[in-house]
Parts: C-alpha cells; sequence; structure tokens
C-alpha cells in the first residue's frame, strides 16, 4: 500500500493472501487495531467560539475526554463490565478450551483486559476532533486490543517459529515470518485468540466511542443550547488482521498489516497526521490489491530518528499555527508522532485512486494524545 514502512516480518501496509496458513506477524503486534469514526451535525464554530467557566468548549471537551479514557499506559483502576469477555471466561464457554491450552497466554490477557477496555494507549493512537467540509464536526478515534493482542503474537509467533524450525519448512527464521497451517491445532488456536483480540478491539474502541459521544452531548447541550444533535455515519473497521475471503476463485488467508479492506461500496477510514487531513472513501474492490487499501498517511521517518531531529517546541509551535489544540498528559516526546514524520497524505491519496473513493475530506481541530 502507498503508505508502507518497516515493520516485523512485514511491512506496515501490507497485505498478504495466504492459502491454507496463517502468519501471526503478517497480522502484527496489536491486533486488531482500527478505527472508529462518526460524525454529528454540531458546526465546528460553535465549540470554538463558544467560552464556557473554564476555557473555550472544544477545550473543556478534550479535557474530559482524557479525564474519562485513559490514554498512554494508564488503564481503569476498575474492571469494566464486558458481556463478551465474561462469555468467554464463563464456565463452558467455547473458548474454555483455549484457556485450558495455553494457561500462560491466558494468564498474560486475563484478568487485566477488563481493566484495559475503553483505554486509547499510547504511540500513534489517538482520539481527534475534526471538522468537515461543511463545517460540522465529527470524531476519529484510533485504538486497538492493548496489551492483548502484543500477548497473542508474541505468544503465537514464537510457537510458529519452533513449529517451522521442526518441520524444516525452509523459511529463514530472520524474515520473522513463521507461519502456522490453518488445519493445524495450532494454526486453530491462534485463529480463535485472533478472533478474542479483535472483538475485545471492537468492544474497546466502542465503548470509547459512546464515552465521547456522551461528553459532547452533554457539553454542548449545556454550554450552546444547540438542539437536536445528531450522530451518524458510524464505522468501525480493523486494519492489523487476518480474514478468510474469496479472491480469484480461491479461498485465501488475507493479512492486513496496518490496511484496510474496501470491497466495492465498502467505507473506509484513512486518516492523516494530526494537524492534517484525513478521509473518509468508499471501496472500488480492486481484486489487485485484494480489496485493500491504505489505513493512513505512513510513516517516513523512524521514532528514534524522529526524536533526534525535531523538537517539542517545534511541534507544538506547528499544531499552534494550525490552530489545533493538543489534549496529552505530556508533551515529552510528542515528537515522534508529529506531522513532520508522516507522509503527505494527499500524496498517499493520490496513489491509490483505483483502491478507494474519497467521501469526506477531514482536518484536524483537537487531538487527544498518550
Amino acid at each position: 500500500m502507498p503508505d508502507t514502512h518497516m515493520g516485523y516480518g512485514m511491512p506496515i501496509g501490507g497485505v498478504i493472501a495466504a492459502r491454507g496458513t496463517i502468519i501471526p506477524n503478517a497480522v502484527g503486534v496489536d491486533i486488531g487495531c482500527g478505527m472508529v469514526f462518526f460524525k454529528t451535525n454540531i458546526p465546528v464554530r460553535l465549540i470554538r467560539e463558544c467560552q464556557t467557566g473554564q476555557g473555550k468548549l472544544v477545550e473543556l471537551i478534550t479535557r474530559n475526554i482524557l479525564r474519562d479514557i485513559p490514554v498512554g499506559f494508564s488503564h481503569h483502576q476498575q474492571m469494566q463490565k464486558s458481556e463478551y469477555l465474561s462469555g468467554l471466561l464463563a464456565s463452558g464457554s467455547d473458548f474454555t478450551r483455549e484457556l485450558d491450552a495455553h494457561p500462560q497466554l491466558a494468564d498474560r490477557c486475563f484478568p487485566s483486559a477488563f481493566n484495559q477496555l475503553g483505554t486509547l494507549g499510547g504511540g500513534n493512537h489517538f482520539i481527534e476532533l475534526q471538522e468537515d467540509e461543511e463545517g460540522e464536526l465529527c470524531v476519529m478515534l484510533h485504538s486497538g486490543s492493548r496489551n492483548v493482542g502484543k500477548q497473542v503474537c508474541d505468544y503465537f509467533n514464537k510457537l510458529a517459529g519452533m513449529l517451522n524450525e521442526r518441520w524444516h519448512t525452509g523459511v529463514p527464521s530472520s524474515y520473522q515470518l513463521a507461519f502456522l497451517p490453518v488445519d493445524d491445532e495450532a494454526g486453530q488456536s491462534y485463529l480463535r485468540w485472533m478472533d478474542m483480540a479483535l472483538n475485545f478491539a471492537r468492544e474497546n474502541r466502542d465503548l470509547m466511542k459512546e464515552r465521547v459521544k456522551a461528553i459532547i452531548l452533554r457539553l454542548v447541550t449545556k454550554h450552546t443550547g444547540f438542539g437536536d444533535i445528531e450522530f451518524g455515519m458510524e464505522i468501525n473497521a480493523h486494519h492489523n488482521y487476518a480474514a478468510l475471503e474469496n479472491h480469484y476463485g480461491k479461498s485465501v488467508w488475507v493479512h492486513r498489516k496496518g490496511a484496510i479492506s474496501v470491497k466495492e461500496g465498502e467505507l473506509g477510514i484513512i486518516p492523516g497526521a494530526m494537524g492534517r487531513a484525513s478521509y473518509i472513501v468508499r471501496g472500488l474492490g480492486n481484486p489487485e490489491s485484494f480489496c485493500s487499501c491504505s489505513h493512513g498517511a505512513g510513516r517516513k521517518m523512524g521514532r528514534r530518528r524522529a526524536l533526534a531531529t525535531y523538537s517539542e517546541k517545534e511541534v507544538l509551535m506547528e499544531l499552534k499555527q494550525q490552530a489545533v489544540i493538543l489534549e496529552t498528559p505530556s508533551t515529552k516526546g510528542i515528537a515522534d508522532e508529529s506531522p513532520f514524520v508522516y507522509k503527505d497524505i494527499d500524496d498517499v491519496m493520490a496513489q491509490q485512486t483505483d483502491l478507494a473513493l474519497p467521501l469526506l475530506k477531514l482536518r484536524t481541530v483537537a487531538v487527544v494524545k498518550g
């Protein structure tokens, strides 16, 4: 994909279709990482101009988001309610066999998953308030399966490496692309744990989405009197996952690692760097990309180099010039996520006009980061 950059095993922004095999590192460590989007009928002008006793309304909204949604390495102090996770752990559930077969992995994932539910994480994860071309408020959120997905990937990638060596597959360990046959017990186990992480990631984003909605509804109503607030065009989609699909007349496991599904007519989310444009697209269903397109702008500079190249002051000045509000517990290290270290989103979009059609162009108003 045109946002591609280096990653373990395969590039981030890459797609592999495999017959009968699943590759943990071609899904990645943050299984189920993805995006949520929704739009509103609230004029952005209202939240920018409205003054409250605690500053501008847009600033009050972002402070409330940061207060209610843990970011970075923070988790909820109390376990969050989850019918899905509780059902998995219930006696006699279909997942009990997996918990018994992989007790070390189970201990690494549970019960901490209940405290991680509804948390954003750090790095390139964010919650953005955005403005569409009609001047209305939209929200975009980027997060995944938190520590759960990483534990699943690391565990099964290690297991796949040992089995590949035993089977003399010929895949060099240095490639970091050890695989599991899907008809093997280990392959079936990975798929079940991957599905668990995908469902957890989706629920994680849904919970944060609902909390952001509640904050917007409460504060906009209270401070502006704007009535009949509407929410619509909701999308919740993964960009780190594998799925069994039919392409070129064959059933294949399509691994998307930093890529989104854009089947014909399917809606997709393509974020840019903070302070830059983002897009909502409609898929064109191009078979040559296995009906996929980029998941974002993509990095053009690694984190270590970014921190050595740009200063915190430069990034904050750039955001100020773009009139972007940044809400974060600490601006230390913000340079590794600055707009300077990402590709130009419009260049990326221009390179995939045969994959997806832009529907909405969005501009950053405010961003919450870990």
